[in-house]
Parts: C-alpha cells; sequence; structure tokens
C-alpha cells in the first residue's frame, strides 16, 4: 500500500480503505482459485494495482464516462480504476466464469458500487456502447482494437483523450503495433517514466483513439 500513496496523496479516506483491503481480499481469493501469479501476489500493490493506475495519470475519465475492462481477470485493471473514479461506470468483462467470481466478491467487500460484470466473450456484446475500453496484457493489440472499437462511442469523455482504447503492455512493443495496422494513430507511453520502478520497464501504456 505505501507504493501507491508514494505516487498519489490526494486520496479520500474511503478510497485508502478500499485500496488497503485489496491485499488481504486477494491473498484470501488467490488460495482458492488462482487468478494472479503465486510469485505476483506478494508484489499485488506495485506488479497489479499501481500498474493498473498508470492508465488514470494519462487519462482521467470523466464523471459519467462508461468503461470497459476486456478480460479482466482478477479485475486489473477494472477494480484499482473503479477505486480511483469512483463516478465512472465500469463493466468488468471476462470469458471466465471463476475469475468473474472472484471480481464479484472483492468488489462486494470493499463496497464498490460502480462496477458491473459479466461472464462472458467481449464479442458477444450487443446493444451497449462505452467511452473507453481498458486491458492489460489479453491479447494482440490488432485483436484488442477489433473487439472493442463497435463498443466504443465517439465522443470525448476525458480532458486528456477521445474515446478510445486504452491498454497495458509489455514487450516487443513497436512489432506489436506494425502487426496491428494502427501505426498511424496509435500513442504510446512508457510505464516506468510514469512510475520509475524496475518492475515498469519495458512496461508501456498504449492509446487508440476511437475512429
Amino acid at each position: 500500500m505505501e507504493i501507491i500513496l508514494k505516487y498519489f496523496a490526494d486520496f479520500t479516506e474511503q478510497q485508502i480503505g478500499q485500496f488497503g483491503q485489496l491485499e488481504a481480499l486477494y491473498k484470501e481469493w488467490n488460495e482458492k482459485i488462482n487468478v494472479i501469479s503465486r510469485k505476483d501476489i506478494d508484489a499485488l500493490y506495485e506488479k497489479h494495482v499501481l500498474h493498473s493506475l498508470a492508465i488514470a495519470v494519462l487519462c482521467a475519465f470523466d464523471k459519467g464516462a462508461e468503461v470497459i475492462d476486456i478480460g479482466t481477470g482478477g479485475g486489473f485493471p477494472g477494480i484499482p480504476l473503479a477505486i480511483f473514479f469512483p463516478e465512472v461506470e465500469f463493466l468488468l468483462a471476462d470469458s471466465i466464469g471463476k475469475k468473474i467470481k472472484v471480481v464479484q466478491e472483492v468488489a462486494a467487500a470493499i463496497g464498490l458500487k460502480n462496477v458491473t460484470t459479466m461472464h462472458g466473450r467481449v464479442e458477444e456484446i450487443k446493444g451497449r456502447s462505452f467511452d473507453f475500453a481498458v486491458s492489460r496484457a489479453v491479447a494482440p493489440l490488432g485483436d484488442l482494437w477489433k473487439w472493442t472499437n463497435p463498443l466504443i462511442r465517439t465522443g470525448q469523455k476525458s480532458d486528456e483523450l477521445p474515446n478510445g482504447l486504452v491498454c497495458l503492455k509489455g514487450g516487443d512493443l513497436n512489432s506489436e503495433i506494425k502487426e496491428s495496422g494502427l501505426k498511424k494513430i496509435t500513442q504510446a507511453w512508457g510505464v516506468h517514466n510514469i512510475f520509475p520502478e524496475p518492475a515498469f520497464e519495458e512496461k508501456y501504456v498504449i492509446y487508440v483513439p476511437k475512429l
């Protein structure tokens, strides 16, 4: 928790309490359902919570914005972002039911009122639209964009960026962007430049605007 407060100083008491409960909750659930790698669970706040909040630094969602988290797994980046932005609505989606169960239980335990969940594939979503899609290391950028572009409405529900896809990626960024066919419109920032911690070397935030 200390590493979160190292970079953010203006949380409410409720937000501090919600962030503070995550470690015990995820350790408890991880004993039942492996949603975070065993080697990373003791670095939950750095490698999962703080990593997720890199999106918040670059893209402050406006009050009333609607955001979908694609392939949320155990709730990242969606749950940290939902704590950070209590007046933004989040839909956390994953095709694996047991992971959505963890998300539901964690959200309920910390009193998150702005989170709903979906057990299923993003391609199955019909009749809904969102201002932003977020994701972390779920699929190649080209696939993510193919799935999310139809769900994102035009507009701008953030002072920093027009509506679009904001995702967390690692590895060979240049190759992935080139293969996606989105090179001309994609922006990228190094997470290590936002939070200068060793764990974030070669980690990136990628943004693709709604076309």
